[in-house]
């Protein structure tokens, strides 16, 4: 494609294309299967060679159609299969179920109801995706065409609305591009929340014989695969928003900055530019415009810090990842010193809508100061465990119970950690604050990327403190002595804590040390190691305090205040849990319990590792914590 014209015959006859797969107007019916990483790893790609099998067996090639899209976002749930034009969904399908859904379904027209989602609260089964509770409050814009789309296919892209942002922006003052982000009112997704629109114009500004367009695919937080599903899900979408950053900044060159464990998502973002090189729509001359742009991809090692702009930009030019004193910041000297913007794949990701719809359209979702959407991976104690996105604005209590389901088997909600290991937990007193940039700095967490873990009853908050303590000291990088050494004192002291060492001074201790951690660290990792430390110390101080004075964990979780020990008049002497015994903890006694045949066994605390076997091994429930 050359010109903007061949564009929009291009877009008009995708456009139909995808149309009529889904409504079934071309007289076929289309089998759509998750091709995110979870359900792969769950064997979507057999249950789809599965069902091609079975088109080819019965003749229906001209009749059904079986494709892969991107992920569905309910991931506790899948693998799905999706029916269209009935809009029929279908989860947790194993390989033996493809033969009944197509029999049943695909050959008889009918429903296989055992496979249909059951609501949690209702006990509900719904069929239509639309109608589960888990997409009712979902607005999808960085998600856009995830589970819609073939990812490999610009076809369906371009049918979905891909490029046609890009061939607006082309039309339009490079200028006007930012403006127009800028008055859409978007902020960097990756944590910080940066208005991006202003990013964009610090780039703009300087001028330069070459810039570059970064996109941050790092993604490192526990339990965070946001980035992951939208380049899985819709490679083109983030490229799209890529060149149209580089063209309202003068750049003609991008890099993608993935992580190796990412092999699909990197896999589909190399065929995604090869199509786009194909078409014409990245490479020199793009649409006639004079505008040339070239996209690359560079593969992270897995260290956290990277995912900090400075230190992602010295991995990408063969240095060690760790970060540069700023100023200069990147838009100044970024990229081998040049000119650079580094934005992450969500962020990439919304520019497209909002050049597409317009400014207006993006502005009119979300609060005051933080418009859009957010992606979160929610997951955790959470019945509905996924990737979701939703209105800036929307509730924790939507979040956690309306979408999220509900905490699981009755347990009570504790607290739920947003924003990773730079973030700070939120408690039930919190459930009906709105999600958006600010306010969650305001009650002691942050946005983060989007990661959001649920927490219950059950979760010990220090034990909490120290895992993603003991995280934060494996990943830093050791440039900056107040991280690399502050870290380490605060998971000693926490370490002590946990196993019943502690004392009250280690509370004063911890305070101190996270203050100076965070007002001299060099970069944002140790800025914000200390968080987890705050926010569960004011929230959860009588947490600690039992911990210290008491000697116990309330949850127990914590090994080593934890006692094990059999209750003589329920023990039934059977002597399973002495066998499964590592240590020769456990012997028989001389006593019988009422109406019991043999005599019951008691529990050497001086021997007992705490390993649990015995609690695991009991039938009779003679063995208890405390």
């Amino acid at each position: 494609m050359k010109t903007f014209a061949e564009l929009d015959a291009k877009i008009c006859s995708c456009t139909e294309a995808l149309t009529s797969k889904i409504d079934g107007s071309n007289g076929k019916r289309a089998i759509l299967l998750c091709g995110g990483t979870g359900c792969i790893s769950s064997d979507s790609l057999v249950i789809k060679e599965k069902f091609e099998a079975l088109v080819e067996k019965h003749n229906m090639g001209d009749k059904v159609s079986v494709n892969i899209v991107g992920c569905f976002g309910f991931c506790s749930q899948g693998p799905f299969v999706k029916i269209f034009p009935e809009d029929t969904l279908y989860r947790l399908v194993k390989i033996e179920d493809v033969e009944e859904i197509f029999q049943t379904d695909i050959l008889g027209g009918g429903i296989v109801d055992r496979l249909l989602y059951v609501e949690p609260l209702t006990n509900e089964k719904v069929a239509k995706q639309d109608d589960i509770n888990f997409y009712k409050k979902q607005k999808r814009i960085a998600l856009h065409g995830c589970g819609v789309i073939n990812p490999e296919d610009i076809n369906e892209a371009i049918g979905e609305g891909a490029f046609a942002g890009l061939k607006r922006a082309l039309s339009m003052d490079p200028k006007e591009v930012i403006d127009e982000v800028l008055a859409a009112g978007l902020r960097g997704r990756g944590g910080a929340g940066f208005p991006t629109g202003r990013k964009w114009s610090f780039a703009y500004a300087n001028e330069a014989d070459q810039k570059y367009v970064v996109c941050n695919g790092d993604e490192g937080d526990p339990g965070a695969f946001m980035d992951r599903s939208i380049l899985e899900g819709n490679p083109f979408a983030v490229l799209e928003g890529m060149m149209i950053a580089g063209y309202a900044i003068g750049a003609s060159e991008g890099y993608f900055y993935v992580r190796a464990e990412y092999p699909i998502a990197v896999n589909r973002l190399r065929l995604a530019i090869k199509q786009m090189e194909e078409l014409g729509l990245l490479g020199d001359n793009i649409l006639g415009t004079g505008f040339s742009f070239r996209a690359f991809i560079r593969l992270g090692a897995g260290a956290f810090v990277c995912g900090e702009e400075t230190a992602l930009l010295n991995s990408i030019e063969g240095k060690r990842g760790m970060p540069r004193p700023r100023p200069p910041f990147p838009a100044v000297k970024g990229l081998w010193q040049k000119p650079t913007i580094v934005n992450n794949v969500e962020t990439l990701a919304c520019v497209p809508f909002i050049l597409r719809e317009g400014a207006a359209k993006f502005a009119e979702c979300g609060t005051e100061k933080s418009k859009g959407t957010k992606v979160f991976a929610l997951g955790g104690k959470v019945n509905n465990v996924g990737l979701v996105e939703i209105p800036m604005g929307t509730t924790l209590r939507e979040l956690i119970y309306d979408i999220g389901g509900g905490i699981p088997n009755g347990k009570e909600f504790k607290a739920i950690q947003t924003g990773g290991p730079s973030g700070g937990c939120l408690t039930a007193a919190n459930l009906d604050e709105p999600i958006d940039f600010d306010n969650l700095v305001a009650k002691g967490s942050m946005m983060g990327s989007g990661g959001a873990i649920v927490m219950d009853e059950d979760n010990c908050m220090v034990d909490v403190a120290k895992f993603y303590m003991e995280f934060i000291c494996d990943e830093s990088c050791g440039k900056c002595s107040p991280c690399r050494i502050g870290t380490k004192r605060m998971l000693e002291i926490l370490t002590r804590i946990t196993e019943g060492n502690g004392t009250m001074k280690d509370l004063e201790e911890l305070e101190e040390l996270g203050n100076a951690v965070k007002a001299n660290s060099l970069c944002a990792l140790g800025q914000t190691a200390a968080n987890p430390i705050i926010s569960t110390l004011t929230h959860f101080k009588d947490e600690y305090l039992a911990h210290i004075v008491d000697k116990k964990c309330p949850a127990k979780v914590c090994k080593k205040l934890i006692q094990y020990t059999i209750i003589q008049d329920q023990c039934f002497g059977c002597g399973m849990c002495a066998r499964a015994c590592p240590t020769g903890a456990i012997e028989q006694t001389d006593y019988k319990a009422p109406g019991k045949k043999l005599n019951s066994y008691q529990i050497d605390p001086a021997k007992c590792v705490k390993c649990g076997a015995c609690l695991a091994t009991c039938k009779f429930k003679a063995i208890v914590q405390k």
